[in-house]
């Protein structure tokens, strides 16, 4: 069945530490006793300064402020709706900023944005934030005295939170951009600053250049922070490995440092040690949920969780996984009462909930273990609020699958275990009697007065899930499609494109809508991970059409499959056996027998090279996600397995047309290209029927007791023989599709 496709992309993402998160700012100088925390004393002074100027909406954003940071800043909401109204006083939307005039405004701007941050709602934060650096750059490029006197702050905290919102939303292109800008900020600001010190001899002078100094540095140790982030999510591993030297060297083996050298070592597929530095981190000393709005414990066993994820001990991964469960629980508990949307808890602490990714995370690992029914109700949860992600509901769809498979326990876990033919004896002596086992897995449940909509693991459920991803992708072009086989004017237009890109990082003008998909909480998809999720979902809807009886679309969806551009050799092999199932089910068997041309299995590999890796790491690194996980047991490991596995399909379907000479020559020519334990039970009763069919008794029953295929003479089959054949090899019992995998990490099925 279809499982994980790659690590990085479907888990979420390796959490990673933040120092700080950004905060209100104000604009009156009386606010500084309420920074000191004497906010009663500042609201005085507000209310003073509001009675001589009414009109002046600033005295009421700060006193506002004030208001909301002496309720402990749990009064979020409430904020947000007082500064939604201001905002309207002065523009109806965001797109109306322009112009000098709204630099004053700029403030108020700015605490909007921060608000949207700590509510999650990133697009509305990235689209404020843009428009305050549109207002910056002028005086960042052409006041640099006036902006590090007095604007420093301002400036560098606008930049500091669009890049934390680019790194949250996976554009890290568009944060080293920012990060670039700010290097050369503090580059300019120490020059300009040197040059002032002659003038500078007062006090004043000599502690505004103590402070500033001191400011810069604090500055550069964040930003080599965040280059990192922005390298591990680029997978640059070069570029990483030298700002990981600087975070160490300014950070020291502080918790966050030590949390990011641990996601480096993750990427390089060094697991073993990305545990001991995980380990090394001294969690203990790291300030709690109020103070960064991060619950370091719980991000420790997440972390832990993804790492032996990644070494296929998933056992232990959904151990870990449990583990920062509880604290995210514990933590939750502590902050405050959330059952009102924001209520009692302080906005600092409102992104410290990470219960929804962590079921995403328990949810995937509960799938590799084979627990579909635990599984289902981790992404249950999950998907209430991740419902923009296709690859989650395919990952519903799986769990699904995997309940009604029909199977034994141990096939259930993904275990060896023998199958035979014979499922009981019954009767003694001349009526003894051996009943054959039925082969046949098809879905014959239904949910009779319940609508297939409620959220149950069955089929008709999967087939809703399924549909749902398939809609969440993004439709063909075929245009580009065509211009990427040959057009040079594509080729140019493609150059032009990411030119824009580059130059305007920032505006958010560039074309990187159209090359990733947003599958959140985990990394957004490239181009061509969409078109092998479409085929992996493709490949389970032909499947679940098939279970639930729907033929016409099985062979609608697995023709769809086979049509596809880019396509791995395992799910075209996969598309050509559900499409004769499905042509078979509907009488049509001479297209069947089209579909089942051993010819057709040319390669039967996991999955299609991606550009991700070009793109992503850099050539000569070690390879990401070096897991070594095994092809499942039900699945051909070779070309030669897969054409017998065509073959023995081939030869049920000539046994329906009663062509049994046919059948037994693809019967015998396939049992002599595998070995004798590798030929399924299928094709054993496959023989069995042909040697009945033949008059040849006593060699059906050796063939049962002995459980294999025995070599026979070639007899002429009885014109008159009508009789349907007792089992049909795939075409009752269809191979589930599995998971392309991408440069990340080898797929594991069952």
């Amino acid at each position: 069945m279809p499982l994980q496709d790659c690590l990085g992309p479907s888990l979420h993402k390796y959490t990673i530490l933040q120092q700080s998160r950004p905060h209100l700012d104000c604009m009156v100088s009386d606010f500084c006793s309420s920074q000191a925390g004497k906010y009663d004393e500042s609201l005085k002074h507000l209310e003073t300064l509001q009675e001589l100027n009414k009109e002046d909406y600033k005295i009421a954003m700060n006193k506002a402020i004030a208001e909301f940071y002496k309720s402990g800043q749990t009064t979020t909401g409430t904020l947000k709706h007082t500064l939604m109204a201001m905002k309207n006083q002065v523009h109806t939307s965001v797109e109306d900023i322009d112009g000098l005039d709204d630099v004053e405004n700029s403030l108020l701007y700015y605490n909007q944005a921060i608000i949207h941050y700590h509510m999650r709602q990133y697009s509305e934060a990235i689209s404020i934030g843009e428009k305050l650096y549109q207002f910056l750059e002028p005086f960042v490029w052409h006041c640099l005295i006036v902006l590090f006197v007095l604007e420093e702050k301002f400036a560098q905290a606008v930049c500091f939170l669009l890049v934390d919102l680019y790194l949250l939303t996976f554009q890290p292109e568009k944060a080293l951009h920012l990060l670039a800008v700010l290097d050369k900020l503090s580059v300019q600001g120490n020059n300009k600053n040197g040059k002032g010190e002659n003038n500078n001899s007062n006090k004043d002078g000599a502690n505004q250049k103590a402070e500033l100094m001191a400011m810069i540095e604090a500055a550069k140790s964040k930003m080599h922070q965040y280059k990192v982030r922005a390298y591990i999510q680029m997978k640059s591993s070069k570029a990483c490995k030298r700002e990981i030297k600087s975070v160490m060297n300014t950070a020291g083996n502080s918790a966050p440092s030590l949390f990011l050298k641990s996601n480096f070592e993750y990427l390089r597929g060094n697991y073993r040690k990305a545990v001991k530095l995980l380990n090394s981190s001294n969690i203990a000393e790291h300030p709690g949920a109020l103070k960064t709005g991060e619950c370091v414990r719980c991000m420790f066993w997440n972390n832990l969780g993804c790492i032996h994820f990644a070494m296929g001990k998933h056992n232990l991964g959904i151990f870990y996984f449990k583990k920062a469960l509880q604290e995210n629980d514990h933590t939750c508990a502590q902050l405050g009462d959330g059952t009102k949307k924001f209520a009692g808890i302080p906005m600092c602490a409102l992104l410290a909930n990470k219960r929804y990714e962590l079921l995403y995370n328990c949810g995937i690992q509960l799938l590799h273990i084979g627990r579909p029914l635990a599984a289902f109700e981790c992404l249950m949860e999950a998907v209430q609020v991740y419902h923009s992600n296709p690859r989650l509901w395919l990952r519903l769809a799986e769990c699904c699958i995997a309940a009604n498979k029909g199977g034994s326990e141990q096939e259930s876990k993904g275990l060896p275990c023998k199958k035979g033919i014979v499922q009981s004896v019954v009767g003694q002596g001349y009526h003894r009697k051996i009943v054959l086992a039925s082969q046949s897995t098809q879905n014959t449940i239904y949910s009779e007065g319940q609508s297939a909509a409620i959220p149950v693991a069955s089929m008709e459920f999967a087939a809703i899930c399924l549909r749902n991803a398939l809609l969440l992708l993004p439709e063909h072009q075929q245009q580009e499609t065509k211009a990427e086989n040959g057009s040079k004017s594509s080729s140019q237009s493609g150059s032009t494109e990411s030119g824009s890109e580059n130059s305007d990082a920032c505006s958010g003008k560039g074309q990187e809508a159209d090359k990733f998909l947003s599958a959140a909480p985990s990394s957004p998809l490239r181009k061509q991970e969409v078109e092998n999720l479409r085929c992996s979902i493709l490949a389970c809807s032909a499947y679940v059409a098939l279970a639930l009886g729907d033929n016409l679309m099985a062979l609608n969806h697995a023709e769809k499959l086979l049509h596809q551009t880019k396509v791995s050799g395992s799910l075209k092999f996969l598309g050509h056996l559900y499409a004769a199932e499905a042509l078979i089910s509907l009488d049509r068997i001479s297209d069947a027998i089209a579909h089942l041309n051993p010819e057709n299995v040319t390669d039967v590999s996991l999955g299609v090279l991606t550009s991700e890796q070009d793109q992503g790491s850099d050539k000569g690194d070690e390879p990401v996600e070096s897991s070594g996980k095994q092809t499942p047991l039900c699945y051909p490991s070779s070309v030669t397995s897969a054409r017998a596995m065509m073959l023995f399909n081939l030869g049920s379907a000539y046994c329906l047309r009663s062509e049994y000479e046919k059948a037994r020559k693809c019967l015998h020519q396939a049992a002599s290209m595998v070995n004798t334990k590798e030929i399924p039970p299928e094709a054993i009763l496959l023989g069995v029927y042909l040697e009945l069919q033949n008059g040849n008794t006593q060699l059906a029953l050796q063939i049962i007791k002995r459980n294999q295929l025995l070599p026979t003479s070639v007899q002429t089959a009885s014109p008159d023989s009508r009789k349907k054949p007792v089992q049909s090899f795939q075409s009752v019992q269809p191979i589930q599709p599995i998971q392309m995998p991408s440069s990340f990490t080898q797929v594991q099925r069952k």
